[in-house]
């Protein structure tokens, strides 16, 4: 291999680790690898800008749009009613995965995740459940159904366009459909029979929607009228008679870490530590005020309810302060508290960078919660108001979705041309509001896309691809195409579980191309195999956005997904293995 090739080998290094670590934003990664090629003048700038032209890219975006669609039109409400009348626990996780697997077909994974989540933690409040028991299947299922059909991932559709650019015919819509199915049956009775023992009983956060959260943090001035005024916080005993912990006083400009010793003043703002009905509890005791509140329900006032929301993958308010997100001035709304799992917030909340997964208990009046819902930077946890009805609007975006489907899948329209005009004639249909397409748009996968496709361009023009290809077939020998079939699997396995589904799939259609012509088999089935081992990523929370959003709310352990993610994967690799060769012969 020349300079280029090895040069190529340290990027793709780099950014497998600057993925894994998630320090980075991903969409950043991608872009610094692109500055990287073509500084090094590995692939063109023709080539380096390709990616943002690409069919793929193109089609992802429409259908983010599309989602959006059928999300803001209220076409889900009627299934969210039906499943909240369910009482039992494990039927509730049976209906949830019947419920989105078939969806997360033709709808996007996050948004249907983030749609059932808070119904999933009302059901779990009102039986008493932990709500681990249900989130992690729900998270699969739709994982499952998403890789059934062409346009359900885009993974898929990138595994499809990379295909069509080294020569093979395009994928059919439904293509998938048949062997994810039969994937998706399988996993769901795994997850119902085998898994739902391995899940933990009890999470480490629960998540009650109409009680405390976790362990919060919250800001308590005192007041003239404090019982807590001129006393010292060793003498109050908040920890010993309300389970409350001191974490620091702030009194003007002055911080104090060590406050036990204190006599407390007027103005004094205490930040505490507690579960909310212990923290409101003391606060009523000692007349205390909320800092950032004064009032929490004064007469005359409209009604004010307390919501519990939590950032969302890819949001954009992950790294901003509550000053910056101007929630106060958008939704007259009020943060009192701050939940970050697993760490013990130690600044005041306005000095908070929020991180994915941190919970905001905050007061809002009650007719802003609608509002409040569609801001796609946060996922409503609580205080969740059905949406208005307006079964116009739910049927007018499920037929125009149905017309997508049946346009690019009897072949009358290109996917991308199809998707395209779905998202116009929802635009014009009103399914959703002018500015909320480029609001909700997860621009970050968009980013992400156009960028880190060139780099599939330059394994190929360096020669690594063939290099990697021939130390692979050192290693399967003549042992026939089925060992290729899985090393390719199983490569792209771990390589989803280090970086996410799509810059696997760009670093291993070539080599799975690749590694078919070197035994002279049909490259169909390999591409296919690299789809699916993508599209399922079980293991890890941080291998699909799925599974990240659902291991906060459910508060898993990492070691959570790797008990019952990883039999999952060895059961669907151990299945295409069997049916992958049978639906796309390696022979035909």
């Amino acid at each position: 291999m020349g300079w280029q090739a090895w040069a190529t080998v340290a990027i793709i290094i780099a950014a497998v680790i600057a993925f894994a670590s998630e320090k980075i934003r991903i969409d950043l990664v991608a872009l610094v690898v692109l500055a990287l090629l073509v500084i090094l003048r590995i692939v063109g700038l023709d080539e380096a800008l390709s990616g943002f032209s690409n069919e793929a890219t193109i089609t992802v975006a429409a259908m983010f749009a599309l989602s959006l669609g059928i999300e803001r039109s209220g076409a889900l409400e009627p299934l969210i009613r039906w499943l909240s009348r369910i009482r039992k626990p494990w039927l509730l996780t049976l209906a949830m995965m019947l419920t989105i697997a078939p969806m997360g077909a033709f709808v996007k994974n996050i948004a249907l995740v983030a749609t059932f989540l808070p119904l999933a933690l009302r059901v779990c409040a009102r039986s008493g459940t932990s709500p681990a028991r249900v989130l992690m299947p729900m998270a699969y299922a739709a994982q499952m159904g998403g890789v059934c059909t062409l346009i359900g991932t885009s993974s898929n559709l990138l595994t499809d366009t990379l295909a069509q650019k080294h020569g093979l015919p395009p994928f059919g819509v439904f293509e998938f459909t048949k062997l994810g199915a039969i994937l998706a049956l399988v996993g769901i009775a795994y997850l119902l029979l085998i898994g739902r023992w391995m899940l933990p009983q009890k999470s480490d956060a629960e998540l009650p929607v109409e009680r405390a959260l976790g362990k919060y943090v919250a800001e308590l001035r005192v007041g003239r009228d404090s019982a807590v005024r001129d006393k010292t916080i060793e003498d109050v005993g908040m920890g010993e008679k309300f389970g409350v912990h001191p974490l620091q006083l702030v009194r003007g400009e002055q911080e104090l870490w060590s406050p036990q010793s204190e006599k407390l003043q007027v103005g004094d703002v205490l930040l505490v530590r507690g579960e909310w009905e212990k923290i409101e509890d003391f606060r009523k005791a000692a007349r205390l005020e909320h800092a950032p509140e004064h009032r929490y329900m004064q007469e005359g006032d409209d009604p004010r309810v307390l919501v519990e929301i939590m950032v969302a993958p890819a949001s954009r308010a992950q790294g901003r302060t509550l000053p910056d997100l101007n929630l106060q001035w958008l939704y007259d709304a009020n943060v009192l508290a701050i939940h970050r799992r697993g760490h013990v917030l130690h600044s005041t909340l306005k000095s908070v960078e929020l991180d994915l997964g941190d919970v905001l208990l905050m007061l809002v009046d009650e007719d802003k919660v609608a509002r409040l819902r569609i801001d796609d930077r946060f996922i409503v946890l609580s205080a969740r108001e059905e949406a208005p009805a307006t079964p116009r609007k739910a049927w007018l975006a499920v037929g125009i979705m149905a017309s997508v489907v049946l346009a690019s899948g009897m072949h009358w329209l290109p996917i991308p041309a199809a998707a395209i005009c779905g998202a116009v004639a929802m635009a014009f249909a009103g399914c959703y509001g002018r500015r909320d397409i480029y609001q909700s748009m997860d621009w970050k996968i968009i980013v992400l896309l156009g960028a880190i496709l060139p780099l599939g361009i330059a394994i190929e023009k360096t020669g690594l691809a063939d290099a990697v290809v021939s130390a692979s077939m050192g290693l399967v020998g003549d042992h026939g195409p089925l060992l290729a079939l899985l090393v390719v699997y199983l490569l792209t396995a771990l390589l989803t579980e280090l970086m996410g589904h799509n810059p696997s799939v760009v670093l291993m259609v070539g080599i799975a191309i690749a590694m078919a012509h070197s035994i002279h088999a049909d490259p169909r089935p390999f591409v296919v195999a690299v789809a699916f081992a993508a599209a399922t990523s079980f293991a890890t929370p941080v291998g699909y956005p799925t599974n990240t959003m659902v291991y906060y709310a459910g508060g898993y352990r990492f070691t959570d997904f790797m008990k019952v993610g990883i039999p999952l994967i060895a059961l669907f690799c151990v299945l295409s293995m069997w049916l992958i060769p049978r639906f796309w012969p390696f022979y035909p």
